[in-house]
């Protein structure tokens, strides 16, 4: 039951009090809900909170599958049914351009992920709702809809553009990973930041980067360091004035990837944001790679088995006169993977638990990776159906009903209303861009 008065009279969460419930999940009695609330069981406290996931790959699948929301999972993990029995209130359905695949097609290959999104949101209008600000999810959650937002996931997206940004913001997109696994020119990558043949920044961001930043402070887009390099990640928040969101992220000190961020890193997202801010937010990723050291050794052993099998079918496809995409070799990937043994569900509470520890409960909350991760999620996590797991594996760890509610999605919910208001603010000024000459000649004194 998703008793939403309950949960608001226990933790007087704002979000709790305007929210409204699905017919089928009617709010207990306000005398019943204040006498029992001390014995809520988890699935009370999941059904009555406000569930946010901040990453999710599946415009993928309805680009290069022709998958529809409401078509059965077949293989991936997000559709409406799951989304439904998960209690998942809004996703943020990740643009994700790969940058070898679509070179010299970014731009397009943008505008077509965003508008298959769109498209989904226009076939089911009854059960869907495209959502752009913290508003809009409340709304969709009264109406009982899903709510569907988007976030870039690459900042070579928007080809060395602020036209381009400013054009994905009005079609939708509400936050942008400033890099993938590419350094893009302007912003550096975890992924890369080793390569000595990848041209990288001198501070982490260049000129132009730092007008990219200040570019989405000022139009309320959130600013995401997740696949970052360390460099870029501390130079960013420098250069924010609201807080940032790591979208889809995990702990170094659990699992020693690049990707993930260290416990000063942690603490640093935390305290991101101008003077009175209250910090950004950390979203845990899912992917079995991040979240288990033995996972990530077993998959790292296998590196150049999985580059061979990917060139092999790119080599095949090629030889047919065929066009290979993402959704093709991620099969290859995910074969090859299955032979690996998934890491337990308390792997994935681990790294909650950790960064709640160090950041602060108001400071983490679920970027799943569904759809982007070769199915390699920890055991008992196989779709959206399975986020009440979540619920009650931290419960048992001794979370309480508030500190559920939220890392589900009141932490986000919070960050993403800053962001809003910041943007505010930022719009009534009237700064110079970086990289344009400033009103006035500075002179050397003699």
């Amino acid at each position: 039951m998703k008793i939403t008065i309950l949960l608001a009279a226990l933790v007087s969460l704002p979000i709790m009090i305007s929210a409204q419930t699905p017919a089928s999940k009617p709010a207990a009695p306000v005398a019943k809900a204040v006498q029992s609330a001390a014995k809520l069981t988890p699935e009370q406290v999941h059904r009555a909170a406000l569930v946010v996931d901040t990453h999710e790959d599946t415009p993928q699948r309805f680009v290069d599958e022709h998958f529809d929301l409401s078509d059965p999972l077949n293989d991936g993990q997000v559709n409406l049914e799951s989304a439904r029995k998960g209690n998942l209130d809004a996703s943020f359905m990740s643009i994700w351009v790969e940058p070898e695949l679509y070179k010299g097609q970014y731009a397009r290959r943008t505008l077509e992920l965003i508008d298959a999104v769109r498209m989904q949101a226009a076939k089911h209008p009854g059960e869907v709702k495209l959502a752009t600000s913290a508003a809009d999810i409340l709304a969709a959650r009264r109406q009982h809809k899903y709510a569907l937002l988007m976030g870039i996931e690459g900042g070579h997206s928007i080809e060395d553009s602020l036209a381009a940004l400013r054009t994905y913001y009005d079609l939708g997109v509400r936050y942008m990973t400033l890099t993938w696994s590419n350094s893009n020119g302007w912003a550096d990558s975890s992924g890369d930041y080793t390569d000595a043949t990848v041209p990288h920044t001198k501070e982490g961001l260049s000129e132009f980067g730092k007008d990219v930043v200040y570019e989405m402070n000022r139009l309320g887009m959130m600013v995401d360091i997740s696949h970052v390099s360390d460099k870029t990640f501390y130079r960013t928040l420098v250069i924010t004035r609201a807080p940032v969101i790591a979208s889809h992220s995990a702990a170094r000190a659990l699992c020693d990837a690049p990707r993930n961020m260290t416990d000063d890193m942690l603490r640093a997202a935390a305290n991101s944001g101008g003077p009175g801010s209250k910090g950004g937010v950390i979203m845990v990723n899912f992917y079995s790679g991040f979240i288990s050291q033995a996972y990530r050794n077993a998959q790292l052993a296998q590196k150049d088995e999985v580059k061979a099998a990917e060139q092999a079918l790119k080599d095949k496809f090629k030889a047919e006169g065929k066009t290979v995409t993402y959704s093709d070799i991620e099969k290859v990937d995910r074969a090859l993977a299955d032979r690996i043994p998934r890491p337990p569900l308390s792997a994935l509470i681990d790294h909650i638990d950790h960064i709640a520890k160090v950041a602060g409960v108001d400071h983490v909350g679920l970027g799943s990776d569904f759809d982007g991760v070769s199915g390699q999620l920890p055991e008992g996590i196989d779709s959206a159906a399975d986020l009440p797991k979540i619920t009650a594996a931290l419960m048992a760890r001794g979370y309480s009903a508030e500190d559920c509610t939220k890392i589900l999605g009141g932490n986000f919910m919070r960050v993403f209303r800053e962001v809003e208001a910041v943007a505010k603010e930022l719009q009534a000024e009237n700064r110079p861009r970086i990289t344009e000459k400033q009103p006035f000649e500075k002179v050397a004194k003699e």
